[in-house]
């Protein structure tokens, strides 16, 4: 069998691979979205992947983990992104982010607004799995 070829980031050819993926944490799946170190452009491209995959599932059932270190979020990407926040919310339990100090403030503002969601944000991964398995903690 022929496997896609993959960089050195363990992505498909596609860019996808290894960006979208389900981990386990505690018995639950969590879809992590990770941006980090993506341009705009990546981030775009990504969130229509996203934008399918959580569409596919059952209402208020996913657990979302989104990646933003280092990222470049710019204009169309920051627009995009708020698009998949209002789609993706009825099938969002919860979410939570990291790398947010990668963003804009003004734009990490908008999302949380015009989404209007939560979007909490954490110093690392392990943080932000904890809080979003916990089921005393806010929706």
């Amino acid at each position: 069998m022929n496997e896609p070829s993959k960089d050195e980031r363990g992505k498909d050819a596609s860019g996808k691979g290894e960006r979208i993926r389900t981990l386990q944490h505690q018995g639950k799946d969590i879809l992590l979205v990770d941006f980090s170190g993506c341009q705009s452009l990546e981030i775009i491209t990504l969130l229509a992947e996203v934008q399918s995959q959580i569409g596919e599932q059952a209402p208020a059932s996913v657990f979302v983990l989104a990646d933003f270190s280092g990222a470049q979020v710019d204009r169309n990407a920051s627009t995009r992104i708020k698009e998949v926040l209002v789609y993706d919310r009825p099938y969002v339990r919860k979410s939570a982010w990291v790398g947010t100090e990668s963003l804009p403030k003004v734009f990490y503002e908008n999302f949380k607004a015009f989404s209007q969601r939560e979007l909490p944000a954490f110093k690392t991964r392990a943080e932000a799995m904890e809080w979003l398995v916990d089921d005393q903690s806010a929706a």
